[in-house]
């Protein structure tokens, strides 16, 4: 009998049998699992591994070679008994020939160096060698269906109140009630400022000034007689050769009723791209470039554009910049204008570097915007950025509202018009002024030169018109920021991160502390626009009231106890609140928030939020601070506004009295090309080199060397 066969036998027999004959399932090679607990990697760990940063250490090691090779050189030429001339410089970061091109002497004199500022209202350029910036006006005017003060039906500005006829409404009620009732409480707040500082005030002085103006006719010049008329811009007689746009002042000044017709566009407004106007991004690019490129060549003398890749250019971007902005620029430098290499600094910067200040606070008043930044040792303060959308382009409209209210004898002015516009722009520059002692009914004449017309010659008086409008930037409610948001985010958006898709343009919490005094909902907009409830300071009982960020200068005795240390820089430690914020976790508000709120405020305001969120509770450096406030910009130029600016801030703050100082450009600068100097100084500096921006290395890595060439954090 036979027994019973196991399952092996079975499967030997069957030829099922498994065996192994030591080959690999598969010639791919095993990964084994990484140990999680002890692993490294030296990926982007070492300057060799980043391309500007080893293209920086090899240019640096080419010029101590032919450093070398030269005293080598003039050794072997050299007598036994005579020593060589030539010194080794030792210094790897004086003269390095940049990755643009370019010799080292012409590096430091800045001839080779192209320096541009934009604002919204002027184009500032120059080469750095230069002692002043030429300014053109940022402007151009293309050929159109109708100009800009035909548009929307003829509707003129300022904007004045019709009646159901159509007829326009008396100049008391032409701007509405609640203009009326801010002008006149204005008014009689400086009457009694000036009657408690022992100041002679007329009390029919408005009655005055308002006979007098609506009784005044004007007077009438042959344009032969007038020894200062103006060469206005022409077209020609055939519209078909007339040219596609014009740029620069000529722009200004083509008449109105030109054939063809042209209409302004100011591409950059309120520091912002001007979205409103344009209908692709494309052309508002275009427009920017053609005024940039058109200045350079007719201003600088430099026609031909293959002769700047010899040229290197330093550009002046806002403290408080738009990423996208930054980098449409670069691309516009490099490939539309071909500079050899470009660097980029920001304005407060450019203009510590312009006055020569270490420490300061930065105020900067331009046409459209107000930015306010503090600087210490070469260096923005991020969270003390501040960007206000208000300038000299409101006082400008508010002092013609003020003039047209008290009966002005021009009243069909409309700032739309090129010519009323030059002329308002010039009325503000001759009569405003800031000091009271100046304050009286006060007898005024202007000219009113327009195309194809007679010269018009006008006698006014003025009172207190002259005042209140500048003071308006302490008082931001009496300006017209109706249309100021429009248009905004309709053309580019808001630029986001690549991996996460969040908003990634930078932030600061001053701006953020001045847009929650604004809207003190931004909070919990923010909240529910993100769908977080959360995290809702929403509770069943009372809570304590924060601290707003001016408790620490309504205190007039300042006990040293209740400041505090400051806290370290790192995130895990927090320090003394700032605006009900701890100095750890310093938050700011959505880009949705921050593009839907106007930030306007009244200017003093602004600088000690600005100071505030800059010192970080660091008594010493807000002492440093409030005594080197800087105001520079064409809307400062007012007399006396500095003055005004200090005794407003000392009597807000009577704490601090001693320490608040304002400070100037220096005597022989512009105040408006403070800015423009300093990016030439910085443009010749030699220790800018780890900021210029090749064109290989662009080529390579693009926009993305701006993280490893910005100064601040891109």
């Amino acid at each position: 009998m036979v027994g019973k066969k196991s399952g092996k036998a079975l499967l030997r027999e069957e030829g099922l049998e498994r065996t192994d004959n030591n080959m690999d399932l598969t010639t791919w090679p095993a990964v084994t699992m990484i140990n999680q607990k002890n692993y490294y990697t030296e990926y982007l760990k070492r300057d060799d591994q980043i391309l500007p940063l080893r293209l920086l250490q090899e240019e640096r090691r080419n010029r101590l070679t032919a450093s070398a090779k030269d005293r080598d050189r003039a050794l072997a030429r050299a007598k036994s008994n005579e020593p060589p001339d030539v010194e080794l410089d030792m210094d790897e970061d004086a003269g390095i020939d940049e990755l643009g091109g370019g010799s080292g002497d012409q590096d430091a004199s800045g001839m080779k160096v192209v320096v541009i500022h934009p604002g919204s209202q002027n184009l500032r350029v120059g080469l750095a060698s230069d002692p002043l910036p030429k300014t053109v006006p940022m402007v151009i005017a293309r050929r159109w269906k109708c100009n800009e003060s035909e548009e929307l039906g003829g509707e003129p500005k300022p904007k004045r109140i019709r009646l159901d006829d159509g007829s326009t409404a008396e100049p008391e009620k032409m701007f509405g009630p609640e203009f009326g009732s801010q002008y006149n409480a204005m008014s009689a707040e400086l009457k009694i400022h000036m009657r408690a500082n022992k100041r002679r005030v007329l009390p029919s002085s408005k009655e005055l000034v308002v006979n007098y103006n609506s009784r005044t006719p004007h007077e009438e010049i042959s344009e032969h007689n007038d020894p200062m008329r103006i060469d206005w811009t022409e077209i020609g007689d055939n519209p078909k050769e007339a040219p596609d746009y014009i740029t620069g002042k000529e722009a200004l000044r083509i008449p109105d009723d030109s054939e063809p017709r042209y209409k302004l566009f100011w591409p950059l407004q309120r520091g912002w791209y001007n979205e409103h106007d344009y209908r692709n991004k494309t052309l508002l690019f275009e427009d920017i470039s053609i005024i940039i490129e058109d200045a350079i060549k007719q201003q600088l003398n430099l026609h031909k554009k293959k002769d700047w890749a010899q040229y290197g250019c330093v550009f002046v971007i806002p403290d408080l910049y738009e990423r996208q902005y930054v980098i449409q620029i670069l691309e516009m430098l490099m490939r539309d204008f071909g500079f050899g290499r470009v660097c980029f600094i920001q304005e407060s910067l450019a203009a510590t570097f312009g006055a020569g200040y270490v420490l300061a606070c930065v105020v900067d008043i331009g046409a459209q915007k107000t930015s306010i930044c503090c600087v210490e040792e070469g260096m923005c303060i991020e969270n003390s950025r501040v960007n206000l959308k208000m300038g000299g382009a409101d006082v400008t409209d508010v002092f013609m509202k003020m003039m047209l209210y008290d009966h002005f004898p021009y009243a069909g002015i409309n700032l739309k018009r090129r010519y009323d516009y030059l002329l308002a722009e010039e009325l503000k520059i001759k009569y405003c002024t800031m000091n009271e002692t100046e304050i009286s009914v006060q007898f005024c004449e202007f000219h009113l030169r327009a195309p194809n017309q007679k010269t018009r010659k006008y006698l006014f008086k003025t009172y207190d018109e002259v005042i209140l409008a500048p003071r308006g930037f302490f008082e931001p409610s009496i300006f017209d920021h109706s249309d100021k948001l429009r248009g905004r985010r309709k053309l580019i958006g808001r630029s986001e991160d690549l991996y996460d898709g969040s908003p990634n343009d930078p932030t600061s919490a001053a701006q953020s502390a001045i847009i929650k005094m604004i809207n003190p909902q931004a909070d919990s907009q923010e909240l529910t626009s993100n769908g977080d409830t959360n995290h809702a300071f929403a509770t069943s009982t009372p809570s304590r009231p924060l601290p707003t960020m001016f408790d620490r200068f309504n205190d007039s005795d300042m006990p040293n106890s209740a400041l505090g240390s400051p806290a370290p820089e790192g995130d895990g430690t927090p320090g003394p609140a700032i605006d009900g914020l701890l100095n750890g976790t310093l938050n700011t508000l959505g880009s949705s928030v921050r593009d839907d709120v106007l930030p306007v405020i009244a200017l003093d305001d602004a600088i000690f939020t600005s100071i505030t969120h800059g010192a970080r509770s660091d008594e010493k450096k807000t002492h440093d601070f409030l005594g080197a406030v800087m105001v520079i910009g064409g809307g400062s130029q007012t007399p006396g506004f500095h003055t005004f600016l200090e005794e407003r801030m000392k009597q807000r703050k009577p704490g601090y009295m001693k320490h608040i100082t304002i400070g100037t450009a220096p005597r022989e600068l512009d105040p408006q090309g403070v800015m423009w100097k300093g990016a030439s100084v910085f443009g010749k500096l030699s220790g800018t080199n780890d900021s210029w921006i090749g064109r290989m290395e662009y080529d390579r890595l693009g926009a993305r060397l701006l993280a490893y060439k910005c100064m601040w954090s891109f």
